[in-house]
């Protein structure tokens, strides 16, 4: 898979405003969305595993200071470091099991990312969620990375907190109410996904501004 091409997101955003009249509104507003693409690589997860479960700007921090300490953020560079120089980035003891158990994975072949990005999107997520330190909500956010117009990271609070702005609800759905809606939006859950940040980033930007940016 490869990053989908304006006019394929074009077609999958006509078909979502079909769908659901909040998306004929987000696409009419912002367009298409911008693809959050990244190579089938080991960087790719081991990044996703380091932004869990805390803000933005701290994980970019950690992040950096990650990089910094190995390099180029690869299998062998991360099985070659010790945890005293990984937890001095940042990286809690549980994260940095799952990046060295993942990279193990990939070395023996157990977790092969070429095989995966070929493979037919349940079976490329079968393969991801038997290796210990990758969850469904991670397969799935890989997946799309990935390209996958329907790949959907289910009970992403982002999404259905946009969901809920959108449609000016009182509460968000529950994750399971939530899938079942996204349910409708197949082939392009994927594309629904990123209208839907988009929706939330932008409207969390105007209120920044709006703020003062503070």
């Amino acid at each position: 898979m490869t990053r989908p091409t304006p006019e394929t997101l074009t077609e999958a955003c006509e078909y979502l405003a079909a769908q659901d009249a909040a998306f004929a509104r987000v696409h009419q507003a912002l367009g298409v969305p911008d693809w959050r693409y990244g190579a089938p690589d080991y960087a790719v997860i081991a990044r996703m595993i380091a932004f869990q479960q805390i803000t933005t700007k701290a994980a970019s921090a950690i992040w950096g200071r990650v990089e910094e300490a190995v390099g180029d953020v690869c299998t062998s560079a991360i099985l070659a470091a010790d945890e005293e120089t990984l937890r001095g980035c940042g990286l809690s003891r549980p994260k940095i099991r799952h990046l060295r158990s993942i990279a193990e994975a990939v070395e023996t072949g157990a977790l092969d990312l070429d095989r995966v990005h070929a493979a037919e999107m349940e079976a490329a997520r079968k393969e991801l969620i038997a290796v210990k330190g990758i969850g469904p909500w991670t397969a799935d956010l890989f997946l799309l990375y990935c390209g996958r117009l329907d790949a959907w990271p289910s009970g992403d609070v982002g999404l259905m907190e946009s969901y809920k702005m959108l449609h000016g609800l009182e509460a968000r759905h529950d994750t399971k109410a939530f899938d079942q809606l996204a349910e409708s939006w197949r082939p392009y859950r994927g594309v629904a996904a990123h209208l839907l940040w988009n929706w939330i980033n932008t409207e969390r930007a105007k209120a920044y501004a709006a703020n003062g940016g503070g």
